[in-house]
């Protein structure tokens, strides 16, 4: 296994989810840190399995808008994966984490890319920008090294890890509704999730990619 970080590293996770990340990271390098969220139910969950697998690291996750966030000190490693709209954009989140890292320090980030042109009738149901995302695998990776990070360790997603991705989302939806089928919100829920499925495989599959991107600020 690649090793980035050394133990006790100072981590913040900006949109931090369920916590899985930060608490992964607790578990095997024995980090401290702060997840910070916008979501309630995130929070919650991510503080019940911080109990759960490592009550005795000292990480802690905090309810509000990440773009909002503003640490008392910087961290040895900031993280965003997936959540570059907090921030308006790729180029703007490496930016802000930028700004929350000690000199030296790592910035990780997840980003979609292009594989290939986009069909112009995806992008209009879509409401997505062919400016949203670079070309390429490398594009994200240029991004960030205009801005004077260096990229040093790199992995682009499959075909299969997008379809485990995407079809684990439409199974969690399905076995919702057989568990909670009273719940008002559902219709409108199951309507957009399966407008996505379409989308997916119409459109996005093979045409939009994922890579996670480790840069180093420098000292």
């Amino acid at each position: 296994m690649l090793r980035l970080l050394d133990p006790g590293r100072k981590v913040l996770d900006i949109a931090s989810g369920k916590g899985e990340v930060l608490i992964r990271l607790a578990e095997l390098y024995n980090v401290s840190g702060i997840g910070v969220d916008l979501s309630p139910f995130c929070i919650e969950e991510s503080t019940e399995k911080k109990k759960r697998r490592v009550p005795d690291a000292d990480i802690r996750f905090i309810l509000m808008d990440g773009a909002k966030y503003r640490p008392e000190s910087p961290s040895d490693t900031a993280i965003c994966l997936g959540a570059s709209f907090v921030y308006g954009g790729y180029a703007q989140t490496l930016d802000a984490l930028m700004g929350m890292v000690i000199p030296g320090g790592l910035i990780i980030t997840g980003e979609p890319f292009w594989i290939k042109e986009p069909d112009p009738e995806y992008l209009r149901r879509t409401q997505i920008r062919r400016g949203d995302f670079a070309s390429g695998f490398g594009g994200n990776i240029t991004v960030g090294e205009e801005k004077g990070l260096r990229c040093i360790y790199a992995m682009e997603s499959g075909t299969d890890d997008w379809d485990n991705y995407e079809m684990l989302q439409w199974k969690s939806v399905y076995d919702y509704s057989v568990e909670r089928p009273d719940d008002q919100d559902l219709p409108e829920l199951m309507e957009r999730k399966w407008r996505e499925k379409e989308n997916y495989l119409r459109w996005e599959r093979g045409v939009l990619g994922w890579g996670v991107y480790v840069f180093r600020l420098p000292a």
